[in-house]
């Protein structure tokens, strides 16, 4: 017969939750420099400038879809 486990409690939960918040809160962070920094210089590595020509290609192509609709 399957018995209910004991309840977390309020603190518990709360400390996960703001330990997470604060990691996606930094990546999100990182993300924002990194992306201001390759927009402003342009980059030496021919895999980023590859990379930022097909994320400008996919948000043009997606902007497209969306006037259509």
């Amino acid at each position: 017969m399957a018995v209910p486990k004991k309840r977390t409690s309020k603190s518990k939960k709360n400390l996960r939750k703001t330990a997470w918040k604060q990691k996606v809160q930094k990546q999100a962070t990182r993300a924002l420099f990194l992306a201001n920094y390759l927009l402003k210089n342009k980059p030496e590595d021919p895999a980023i400038e590859k990379l930022l020509k097909n994320l400008n290609q996919d948000n043009s192509s997606s902007d497209s879809v969306d006037k259509k609709e």
